[in-house]
């Protein structure tokens, strides 16, 4: 008996050493938000006040000091986001993850990206003050990664540290350019469906193909290799732990729409959902400097900000930026293809590829003229039609660190726009408002124009088009509009206006989010903050409400069953409002993915209809195919009869109807939106069962949908269930008549490190549409905050 007291009074001691240790191991994770610490190659004495949501405060007395307190303060809340994101472009994910990333690191480690980092920083001034800034950021977070706490996904992976580079920092550039682009998802399916059915079928796309455009012959083989291809590639995107740049919304009115006569800015980026959010945010001060600003994890520079002087903000472009070639190869000489100009050789170089666990893998790389082979990298693409990426980011030469140094640095609007003309890819909106009135927005990319016969939206012909008939615009021929007589600007994604006699190509979404924000901005010259802030959460759809009235319009009613009946009544009663209560949107999201089901699946075949599924084109062609009486698409092409819209579209109600009772049941009183329409801010390693509840943030029912102001990113499917991938990263709102006021918020909250109190702090404020202060009032800071003392390392 004394034995088993003894024993248990060991194992009590033992729980509670084993308790105590957790603690402080748990407690060794938090990031240092008080206390004193020293920093190699400070010059004085910085300070970093910690607010209430988590955001630094750095006050310093060079821009120097700030960015090594900026990279220190970002790798103490955001290194393992950091770790991930480094990896991406160069390949070196299977170092961590094993050979379940080897596709991921063989796709991109070919298509260019780090070697055009590795040009770009050749290329830097090493002497100029954006180098000196980059420099200083990047000791700050090795410091870190020197002295503070390893984050615990390192230790649950089994992975080292390492020290980072200022390549670095154009490689995470480098991915994100990649993750604005969808020509890698729509160029091969449109060629597919080119060769599959034809040009008449594309036309009702509104694909416009003039009679002498240049297009490839085809094969059966070909129609099998771009299908695949799409595949791939969409496979390879879902799978990075990084999230790929969606869409966004911006519009900035100037004093004649405000009641304070004075310019308020807003922007809310739509980016892939993830644990961490995106963003990290940073108010830095020096003597000569401030800006409040939002930063990608591992750069320096912030891509929106704001101060007192001046805000500017980012949407994507969407313009196309990558074209693909179908390289001919020599019959009998290998490594050869043909050019307009007679044959050459493929440029060849080998890379290496680690992977955990596993030997290396040696990759080899060929290149054409036009760019990165990627027939090894992407499943389907076979060795005797190798097809050629090229990206405009890879070709040009990479401004990127200047320009955003530029914009993060203006003094004014000119300073903006000049820094806006460097960037040549991804191509993006940047917004600009500032406190003297003026309004802006600028489409910064380098654009170029083909001849008239090629169409870049399908895959071309190496063999035969001429490289130099390539004219690139200049900067002033792009999209743009400066201080306009509407008195406001906007971006929503949609397709711009031309100044250069051409409408440029892209990727654009839908107007339904443009059209909104128009038919809200337009009539109304009294906007506030409060009336921006209910703007910038606005879920209604101003195209839903037409679509069903072409529906609607020559249904017979009584051919319908009652629940069909009442479902028709719920959706032409409905406002287009997608609350979380409401019952419409989950009948109108089924029944638009079955009328696109039963309208496009029979020609294209079930893998090809999947992958449009997954593209703008399939968001943009709603609205318009469906005012079609004689669309050749109605027709089911699998049966004897010629089915028409009527039939088609009562078929999918009927379906959609069908499919809901089964799902939740015949009362459609309890189809509530947001019973279907959820999100879970995923972090890598959250996909292991065991840790989800630990590093996920979620689920939460939501409200909002596609393509309304409050976006949501969904894909539309058999089964219902809308698991939210995209949405807004920030919303925020800069009222130059009182900055220190203005507002924002994150999806999650400011830290990635998971025993931080600000891991998840505002995600319940950002579902509800709530905001918090971007405070920039030093005695404000101060009376919420804990102080961290940075001192010059002796």
């Amino acid at each position: 008996m004394r034995i088993l007291k003894k024993i248990l009074k060991l194992l009590i001691i033992l729980i509670i050493l084993l308790s105590i240790g957790g603690w402080m191991y748990y407690n060794h994770l938090k990031p240092s938000y008080t206390g004193e610490v020293s920093l190699k190659n400070l010059t004085t004495e910085t300070t970093v006040y910690y607010d209430d949501y988590g955001i630094p405060h750095i006050y310093a007395e060079n821009e120097v000091d700030a960015s090594i307190a900026l990279g220190y303060a970002h790798a103490q809340d955001r290194l393992w986001q950091m770790e991930l994101l480094k990896r991406i472009a160069p390949g070196r994910l299977s170092e961590i993850f094993g050979d379940t990333m080897l596709k991921n690191d063989t796709f991109f480690a070919s298509i260019g990206i780090d070697e055009a980092s590795e040009e770009a920083l050749q290329n830097l001034d090493k002497n100029s003050e954006a180098y000196k800034i980059v420099e200083a950021y990047v000791n700050g977070v090795n410091q870190f990664i020197e002295e503070g706490p390893t984050p615990i996904e390192y230790t649950l992976v089994g992975v080292k540290k390492i020290p980072f580079e200022v390549k670095d920092v154009y490689n995470i550039v480098g991915y994100m350019a990649f993750s604005f682009a969808m020509a890698q998802k729509t160029d091969p399916l449109l060629s597919s469906l080119q060769h599959k059915l034809g040009n008449e079928y594309l036309k009702e796309l509104n694909i416009d193909i003039l009679p002498e455009t240049q297009l490839i012959k085809t094969t059966q083989e070909n129609i099998e290799i771009y299908k695949t291809m799409v595949a791939s590639i969409n496979d390879l995107i879902d799978k990075t732990p990084i999230p790929a740049f969606e869409g966004s919304n911006s519009w900035v009115l100037n004093a004649n729409k405000t009641t304070t006569g004075n310019v308020i800015f807003a922007n809310d980026p739509h980016i892939g959902f993830s644990q961490p959010a995106v963003w990290y945010e940073a108010h830095v001060v020096t003597p000569t400097y401030e800006m409040y600003g939002y930063y990608l994890a591992g750069f320096p520079f912030p891509l929106l900000g704001h101060n007192r002087e001046l805000a500017y903000g980012l949407t994507m472009f969407e313009n196309d930026d990558i074209d693909f070639y179908k390289e001919e190869v020599h019959t009998s000489e290998k490594g050869k293809y043909k050019t307009p100009k007679g044959y050459l050789d493929f440029e060849t170089s080998e890379k290496i590829i680690k992977i955990k666990d596993k030997d290396d893998l040696k990759l080899t790389v060929n290149k054409s003229i036009h760019g990165a082979i990627i027939n090894d990298v992407v499943d389907g693409v076979s060795e005797n039609s190798p097809i050629a990426m090229n990206w405009i980011y890879t070709q040009g030469e990479n401004k990127v660190l200047d320009a955003i140094y530029k914009i993060s640095r203006a003094k004014e609007m000119k300073d903006v726009k000049e820094g806006a003309s460097l960037i040549h890819a991804p191509g993006l909106n940047i917004m600009y408002g500032d406190a003297k009135g003026n309004v802006a927005w600028w489409a910064s990319a380098q654009l170029y124009k083909h001849n008239e016969n090629i169409n870049t939206k399908f895959i071309l012909d190496g063999a035969t088009i001429e490289m130099d008939s390539i004219r690139y615009l200049d900067f002033n021929e792009n999209p743009m509009a400066e201080n306009p007589s509407w008195n406001y600007v906007y971006s929503a994604n949609n397709q711009p206006d031309s100044i250069a006699g051409m409408l440029y190509p892209g990727y654009y979404l839908p107007e339904d989010r443009a059209k909104r924000i128009v038919q809200l901005l337009e009539p109304k010259n009294n906007w506030n903050v409060t009336s921006v802030s209910n703007m910038i959460n606005d879920v209604t759809s101003s195209v839903s409400s037409e679509v069903i009235k072409e529906f609607t319009k020559e249904m017979r009613f009584d051919l319908f069953f009652k629940n069909e009946q009442r479902a028709i009544d719920i959706l032409q009663l409905w406002d287009g409002s997608n609350t979380e209560d409401s019952v419409a949107p989950t009948i109108y999201n089924m029944w638009v993915y079955q009328y696109l089901k039963f309208t496009f699946m029979d020609e294209m075949g079930e893998d090809l209809f999947n992958q449009f599924n997954t593209t703008h084109l399939a968001k943009r062609v709603i609205a318009d195919h469906i005012k079609k009486e004689n669309s050749i698409w109605w027709d089911n092409i699998l049966t004897p009869e010629k089915e028409t819209r009527k039939v088609i579209l009562a078929a999918a109600l009927k379906e959609a109807v069908g499919r809901l009772e089964k799902q939740l049941g015949t009362d459609i009183k309890d189809w509530n939106w947001g019973k279907v329409h959820t999100l879970e801010h995923q972090h890598p390693l959250g996909t292991i069962e065991s840790l989800r509840k630990y590093f996920n943030v979620g689920p939460f029912p939501m409200k909002g949908a596609r393509e309304v102001i409050d976006n949501r990113g969904y894909l539309l499917n058999d089964e219902g269930i809308y698991t939210i991938k995209a949405g807004p990263s920030t919303r925020r709102i800069v009222d130059f008549s009182d900055v220190e006021n203005s507002i924002s918020i994150l999806p999650t909250g400011q830290s990635g490190v998971f025993a931080s109190k600000h891991y998840d702090d505002q995600a319940e404020m950002f579902n509800k549409g709530e905001f918090r202060k971007m405070k920039m009032n030093k005695e404000e800071i101060i009376s919420v905050s804990t102080k961290l003392i940075l001192m010059p390392k002796q």
